[in-house]
């Protein structure tokens, strides 16, 4: 009896292989004591494919003793147990059903969810990427080339994936599940998917084989090695204030203002002088300008004098070679009149 105890409490090699109970209306003859209700919300566009299948869904439901409305006025599906529904988790379940239809996944892949061995998983994806054009590019890395990653992720995890908006929908065992999780963000954290499915498929050969059961897979797996990508430095650089805990002084208000320069104790008439004397000053300045700017026209360029060349009295021929050339120049004369 001991050694039959053990073997049940003990470790287990690989809890995935494990196969639960099936829950039956036997194990829970007196049914629920309170009614539960989940309603979900669906977009507008949904709305057509929701009454065409509403009845089918209505008769799935309806095995497990749930009752499923459709509002079309609030654009929203309830689903709420009855009296002869036996399973407490059945609820969690139709809920899941519900949200997967408002969420664009078909009807035949949702159904799914009301199994025992089938679950489903929402990602969101939108709060990894705070840019939208790499946040788009991301996501079209998770679908690949005319949907390949995404079929390729399919096969591999047994689940159905679908990328719509600002969230990925998965469908099926849970094992496959956390997969299809790891996958997703990881993409978004820009590794790319190709790592992932390529890791999936060698542990699945990895697996074939009994020697390498308590043996690390670390040195058959691929490795991803993040690179520091030189980005685009942005032609006028911010510099920074030196930090300071105390706020800047408060501006001055014009009270303050006409306090200090001793105008607000002057008269209404001399306040109006003032400004009159201001506003005349300021009109001479402008008007001084403005003639400087138009004498500027009638200024002469000034003209612009060629370099002279320095004029010097000392001759540029060497007179005692000169002398020299002409000596021997006669001496060759005379040796041609003589012959």
């Amino acid at each position: 009896m001991e050694d039959q105890t053990t073997a049940e409490t003990g470790p287990v090699d690989n809890a995935w292989a494990i196969k639960i109970p099936k829950f039956t209306p036997e194990d829970n003859p007196h049914g629920l004591l309170e009614e539960s209700k989940f309603a979900t919300l669906f977009p507008k566009y949904r709305e057509q494919y929701l009454k065409e299948c509403w009845p089918l869904v209505q008769k799935v439901l309806k095995e497990h003793h749930i009752i499923a409305e459709l509002d079309l006025i609030e654009g929203s599906l309830t689903v709420k147990t009855t009296k002869k529904t036996w399973d407490p988790y059945i609820i969690i379940k139709a809920r899941d059903f519900m949200k997967l239809l408002s969420r664009s996944v078909p009807f035949e892949q949702a159904s799914r969810v009301l199994d025992d061995e089938i679950g489903c998983d929402i990602i969101k994806i939108n709060s990894f990427v705070r840019k939208k054009e790499t946040f788009l590019k991301r996501r079209q890395r998770l679908i690949g080339p005319n949907g390949v990653t995404l079929k390729s992720i399919e096969l591999l995890t047994e689940c159905y994936v679908l990328v719509q908006g600002n969230t990925v929908s998965a469908v099926g065992p849970y094992k496959g599940l956390i997969q299809v999780r790891r996958i997703v963000e990881d993409t978004m954290k820009n590794i790319h998917p190709m790592y992932n499915i390529k890791s999936l498929m060698i542990k699945r050969e990895l697996m074939k084989d009994p020697r390498l059961k308590n043996e690390s897979w670390d040195r058959f797996l691929p490795k991803f090695k993040s690179k520091n990508v030189p980005r685009k430095q942005p032609k006028q650089k911010v510099k920074k204030k030196p930090y300071t805990p105390f706020p800047p002084p408060q501006p001055e208000s014009k009270i303050d203002q006409q306090l200090a320069s001793g105008e607000y104790f002057l008269k209404d008439e001399q306040k109006r002088a003032k400004r009159r004397h201001e506003k005349e000053e300021k009109q001479l300045q402008n008007k001084k300008v403005r003639e400087e700017e138009r004498k500027k026209d009638y200024i002469p360029p000034q003209e612009k004098v060629k370099d002279s060349v320095p004029v010097t009295n000392e001759p540029t021929v060497d007179i005692s070679k000169f002398k020299a050339k002409m000596k021997k120049a006669s001496k060759q004369q005379k040796l041609v009149t003589k012959s």
